[in-house]
C-alpha cells in the first residue's frame, strides 16, 4: 500500500517501535499533531453540552475544568489523519466518545461512591448523585442526536455498539464484585467491557470516516481493543501503588469496593490459607479495618501482582502496536505506538 498523498511526513521506522517513550512526550506529540482538531473538539463539547436547564452546562462546566487528557477523543483525530482524512466529521464524533466516556465517569462515580475524579472532588460528591445519574444520561443522550447527525449508519453501529458494550462491562463488573471465585478469563471480559470497547471504537471510526478499507478498519480496531485492554489493566495496578496525587482518585478505592481486579486474583492465587482468610475477609465479606489496604499492598507486592499485571499489559501493547504494521510510517503512527508504550510506563 502506497503513502497517502494528504498523510504527514514519512519517518523511518519499525512497525513495533517508537521513538517516543516518555509519556508527557507521547501525549503532547499527540495532542500537536491535531492540535487544531482537538481545539475544535472542545468547542464542540461545550456547546453540545448547552441546555436551557441551568443545571447541566454547570455540572458540565466543572467535568471540563478538570480536565483529562482527552485519549479517546484523541484517539479519534489521530486514527482519521493518519488515514489521509481531511474533512471535520471526526471532530463531531471525538466529541461523541468524549460525551460517551464522561457519562459513564457519572454513572461509574455514583455507583462507587466515589469522592474523587481527576484529583479533584467527584461531581456526585458536589451536586448530588442524583444530578450526576441524570447529566449522565443528557450526554449519553446528546451524544446519539450527535453520531445521528453524521448521518453514517456505519459510524452509528460502531459507536452504539460500543456504548451498549460499555454498560454490559459495568454491569459484569458489578455481578462480578466480592466474589473471589472470579477468574482471569472473567476479568478480561470485564475490561474488554467496561474500557477497551470504547478505546476500539474511537480508533475505527478514524478508518470509516476516512472512507479506508475495511483491512485498515480492522487493524485500528486492534489497536483500539489492545490499548484499552493494557489501559485498564495498567489502571487496576496503579490502584495498588501509586499515591492519590498520580492516582487522581483515592488509592485503595478498587479495594475498599470490593473490585475484584487482575492484581488481587494474582495475590489470592498464590497466598497462603492466612492470605486467602484475608482477601477473603476484606473483598468478599467486606470487613475492612484502616490497616487492611496497607497490608494488601504489601501481600500484592510479595508475590509480585503489579509486575505479572504490567506483563500482561505490555503484551497487549505489543500486539497494540504491531496492528499499526499495516500503516505507512508517519509521524501519526509514530506517536500512536508512543502513546501505547505510555500506557505501560505511568507504572514502570
Amino acid at each position: 500500500m502506497g503513502v497517502l498523498a494528504n498523510q504527514a511526513p514519512v519517518v523511518a521506522a519499525s512497525p513495533v517501535t517508537s521513538k517516543i517513550v516518555s509519556g508527557e512526550d507521547a501525549l503532547s506529540r499527540l495532542v500537536s499533531l491535531v492540535a487544531d482538531d482537538l481545539q475544535a473538539c472542545n468547542r464542540c463539547i461545550v456547546a453540545n453540552m448547552d441546555s436551557k436547564v441551568a443545571l447541566i452546562p454547570q455540572l458540565a462546566a466543572h467535568l471540563v475544568a478538570a480536565g483529562g487528557k482527552r485519549i479517546r477523543p484523541l484517539l479519534t483525530l489521530v486514527c482519521a489523519r493518519m488515514c489521509g482524512y481531511e474533512g471535520t466529521r471526526h471532530v463531531n464524533l471525538a466529541a461523541c466518545v468524549e460525551f460517551i466516556h464522561t457519562a459513564t465517569l457519572l454513572h461509574d462515580d455514583v455507583v462507587d461512591e466515589s469522592v474523587l475524579r481527576r484529583g479533584l472532588a467527584s461531581a456526585n460528591a458536589i451536586f448530588g448523585n442524583k444530578a450526576s445519574v441524570l447529566v449522565g444520561d443528557f450526554l449519553f443522550a446528546r451524544a446519539f442526536e450527535m453520531m445521528v447527525s453524521d448521518g453514517s449508519l456505519h459510524v452509528l453501529k460502531v459507536l452504539s455498539h460500543a456504548a451498549a458494550t460499555l454498560a454490559e462491562g459495568e454491569v459484569l463488573q458489578l455481578a462480578t464484585q466480592n466474589d473471589l471465585t472470579t477468574d482471569e478469563t472473567a476479568y478480561l471480559e470485564v475490561i474488554r467491557g467496561k474500557t477497551a470497547a470504547l478505546f476500539t471504537a474511537a480508533c475505527e471510526v478514524g478508518a470509516i470516516v476516512a472512507d479506508r478499507p475495511a483491512s485498515e478498519a480492522a487493524a485500528l480496531k486492534e489497536y483500539g481493543a489492545n490499548l484499552g485492554m493494557a489501559f485498564q489493566m495498567v489502571d487496576d495496578a496503579l490502584d495498588y501503588s501509586a499515591d492519590q496525587a498520580t492516582l487522581g482518585k483515592t488509592v485503595g478505592d478498587d479495594f475498599r469496593e470490593g473490585k475484584i481486579t487482575l492484581p488481587v486474583l494474582l495475590a489470592y492465587a498464590s497466598g497462603d490459607e492466612d492470605a486467602r482468610v484475608f482477601w477473603r475477609r476484606t473483598v468478599e465479606a467486606s470487613e475492612q479495618t484502616d490497616a487492611d489496604l496497607d497490608h494488601a499492598m504489601a501481600l500484592i507486592t510479595q508475590c509480585n501482582a503489579i509486575g505479572r499485571t504490567l506483563d500482561q499489559a505490555a503484551a497487549f501493547v505489543a500486539d497494540a502496536k504491531r496492528a499499526l504494521s499495516i500503516f505507512p510510517a508517519s509521524a501519526f503512527r509514530e506517536s500512536l505506538m508512543a502513546v501505547a508504550d505510555y500506557t505501560v510506563s505511568r507504572v514502570r
